[in-house]
């Protein structure tokens, strides 16, 4: 990386200082002129008209849920929301002479921003041996090559299918389907990086991968914590729920390392006092704690519940629940009573007052939401501190119930809806039984390989050939240079995109780009006019359907791409009816229902206003669990040990951002403006550092083994950070964590509480 000098980073650095407050009249203005630099008024207003409506276009952003039909606003959407549908349908084309213009050398120079702005691709590319550069192909050619390379393969194991949530339940079918039949469960994905963790320690507690509440619940919740959580950039529409609930009397705390300006106050644009008036208080109480530190702040309010009820028995905590439905009580309450205060409050950084102060508004709600994301899920020990936040649910019966439950929140739109369809290394006999029985074939049982066992396989040339579909793997995946070298050492690379990213910089001996339908855009089939689904955060499935024209008459859908690959590799064995679920994606829905559980008539059901929520068992009051009951458990997690000098740093994204694709080099709320190569310390550890604000420094990651990684170029920014830690931007900062920082038992790669120094330059 070419290191830039002073003057080129004085000139674009600004700070000011962060919001008090999110949203209200700038969001809306700041949607719209994004949105009218990519695309024409008229395409604007037919996107955001219809965004999220009943039978219109699905956001394609977060995975949160829409108000029930008839409590809709007529604009639904947030800020970022309008911004990536837009983006999506941006007038911007990538051509042929594009391509000729630029070789990949070339682009691999560029920025993501750079690349992402560049607009729609076009047409089938290739980079063919030894090129520096795409030329186009024909569709049959360039699918006829990818299936020939599969055959060729002397295992189905030496191949690895990817997808990112933004792909429909109906493609994500077809995907796994198409895997399976081939051969092999290599479907690494990208929940395997953002909510595998979630997912492991729900399934061990409560018996289910997936939350518990829906929006009914929220909004009649007497208490919500928000933990390691920004709803105000991650998921903005979060705060309209949330000040509902405010309005009905709710509490809400929230936890995270940094105050972020959506919990801080919300106005609302949609309503008066959003856009004339101070807006609505969103948290009531800010713990700003040190990184990793969840899991102990946990585990003091538990201790703290449990000494209550030994002092005022049979008041505080639910003992009919537990009795009834819980196992592993008695261990439970051993290990926690058992808990050390100072390393209770060394590890959080708060006060024994300040987790007594939430223990007491704990024991005065009846009703209790944990709301969580990527700020729980990306640590070493996600999975012991998720289970400790059931422990906490389960110790007052806070599942299964009206306002009350576990609420990992998805951030990708459809990605929990992927591992519904079946995309998951591990899918479990019953899944893949009723896929035998439907299609008759029988599937591959060995688990397959997860994100970060993929990167391992292709570095050591155990898989040959990667697909991408819909994500941006190289971006998404930990430890940049050992990625980067994984996928140059793969025979073919191949990315069903929409629009140029990172990872078609970084190619195989052989790579394609086949370009796709955005899910903004009309797609056409043969038995007329198509619409795809998806699956939110609460478990709620319903239609979308694009508006505008193709970005360009040689666009294919995913399910196309992927049907007809299917039938160029394995073609009618087994027999399975490619070209019918390309003409009709209702035939794929027909087969869905057949095949994965809750899905009984989709067809029918999901056309109607608002789709169907899917069952939970909790809800029904099952716990489909190893004991059939809800699984109180003994959870451990060591804090990292800081040396003298350094600090923990945590990842995150800014505010004009989606995923792994910045859309300007601001981050608003938090007042950074003009370079993303920033690190957000405490004033207090900057002077005893010896730095200034704007000094130049590389961040430096130090690990267990005594290897060091190097991201160069930042600028530091004083900010309110816990003492002995840090902030900083991802993707820049993947470089500095290692294919093997993983969460344990979820293998999620942990990119949080991270030990750094900072290397002054010059």
């Amino acid at each position: 990386m070419r290191r830039r000098s002073k003057d080129e980073q004085a000139d674009r650095l600004v700070i000011t200082e962060p919001k008090e407050w999110a949203a209200g009249v700038p969001a809306v203005a700041h949607a719209l002129e994004y949105s009218l630099e990519q695309t024409s008024p008229a395409n604007t207003a037919r996107t955001l008209l219809t965004m999220n409506q009943v039978g219109g276009i699905d956001c394609p952003g977060c995975a949160w849920p829409d108000p029930a039909p008839g409590h809709r606003h007529s604009n639904e959407y947030c800020e970022n929301g309008a911004k990536h549908i837009n983006d999506e349908a941006t007038t911007q084309r990538v051509t042929r002479e594009f391509f000729a213009e630029h070789s990949i050398s070339d682009l691999a120079q560029r920025s993501d921003k750079w690349l992402n702005q560049q607009g729609r691709l076009t047409e089938p590319m290739i980079k063919r041996p030894g090129s520096d550069h795409y030329e186009p192909i024909g569709w049959h050619e360039a699918l006829g090559l990818f299936a020939e390379e599969l055959r060729s393969l002397d295992s189905p194991d030496e191949a690895a299918f990817y997808t990112s949530g933004r792909v429909s339940n109906e493609a994500a079918f077809v995907l796994q389907l198409f895997a399976r039949a081939y051969g092999t469960n290599n479907l690494p994905d990208c929940s395997n990086m953002c909510h595998e963790s979630s997912g492991t320690a729900l399934h061990e507690t409560l018996g289910t991968g997936k939350g518990t509440v829906s929006l009914i619940d929220i909004e009649n919740a007497d208490l919500i914590f928000v933990v390691g959580q920004n709803p105000g950039t991650n998921h903005p529409r979060q705060l309209s729920a949330l000040e509902q609930a405010k309005l009905r009397g709710a509490r809400i705390i929230a936890v995270n390392p940094l105050p972020e300006a959506g919990l801080r106050r919300f106005k609302n644009p949609q309503k008066p006092r959003g856009v004339v008036g101070a807006g609505v208080e969103i948290a009531d109480r800010l713990l700003q704690i040190r990184p990793g530190g969840d899991l102990a702040l946990f585990q003091g309010i538990n201790r703290l519940l449990l000494e209550a009820e030994d002092q005022r028995p049979g008041t505080v905590l639910d003992r009919d629940f537990i009795d009834a439905n819980a196992s592993g009580f008695d261990e439970f309450v051993a290990h926690v009573s058992a808990t050390d205060w100072d390393d209770i409050v060394a590890r959080t950084g708060l006060t024994r007052d300040d987790i007594a102060a939430v223990a007491d508004e704990v024991c005065t709600s009846d009703r209790i939401i944990v709301c969580w994301a990527m700020g729980l899920t990306q640590h070493r020990h996600a999975v012991p501190t998720i289970r400790e936040i059931v422990n906490f649910l389960l110790l007052r019966g806070n599942v299964g119930r009206t306002g009350a439950g576990a609420c990992p929140v998805r951030g990708h739109s459809n990605v929990q809806g992927d591992r519904t369809m079946g995309i998951w290394e591990q899918m479990p006999d019953g899944f893949l039984d009723a896929l035998r029985d439907e299609f008759g074939f029988e599937p591959p049982r060995e688990h397959g390989l997860d994100a970060v066992n993929t990167i391992k396989a292709m570095r050591e040339r155990k898989i040959k050939v990667f697909l991408g579909v819909a994500g941006n793997f190289v971006r998404a995946a930990p430890d940049s240079e050992a990625t980067e070298e994984a996928l140059r050492s793969c025979r073919l690379t191949a990315q069903i995109s929409t629009k140029l990213n990172r990872s078609h910089t970084v190619c195989g001996d052989i790579a394609l780009i086949l370009p796709t339908l955005g899910r903004t855009e009309r797609d056409v089939q043969d038995s007329g006019e198509q619409f795809v689904t998806v699956e939110d955060s609460m478990s709620e499935v319903h239609t979308s359907r694009g508006r505008l024209t193709p970005a360009s008459p040689l666009l294919l859908s995913e399910v196309a791409i992927l049907s007809r690959l299917a039938r160029k590799t394995i073609g009618d064995q087994p027999e399975i009816a490619w070209e019918s679920f390309e003409a009709d994606y209702g035939t794929i829905r027909d087969s869905i229902s057949r095949v994965v559980p809750g899905f009984t008539d989709f067809n029918r059901r999901v056309t109607a206003a608002g789709g169907f929520r899917l069952p939970n068992p909790v809800n029904e009051g099952h716990f489909p669990t190893a004991t059939g009951r809800a699984m109180f458990t003994v959870n451990e997690g060591s804090a990292p040990d800081v040396p003298p000098g350094h600090l923990l740093l945590q990842t995150l994204r800014s505010h004009d951002q989606w995923n792994t694709i910045p859309y300007t080099d601001n981050d608003r709320y938090r007042g950074i403006h003009g370079d993303r190569r920033v690190v957000l310390i405490n004033p207090d550890d900057l002077a005893e550092f010896g730095l200034r604000a704007r000094d130049r420094v590389d961040v430096v990651s130090i690990w267990d083994d005594g290897s060091e990684r190097r991201a160069e170029n930042f600028r530091v920014v004083p900010y309110s950070t816990p003492r002995g830690s840090a902030a900083a931007y991802y993707p820049e900062t993947n470089v500095l964590v290692p294919l093997d920082s993983v969460a344990d038992k979820s293998h999620q790669p942990a990119s949080k509480a991270i030990v750094v120094r900072l290397d002054p330059i010059g």
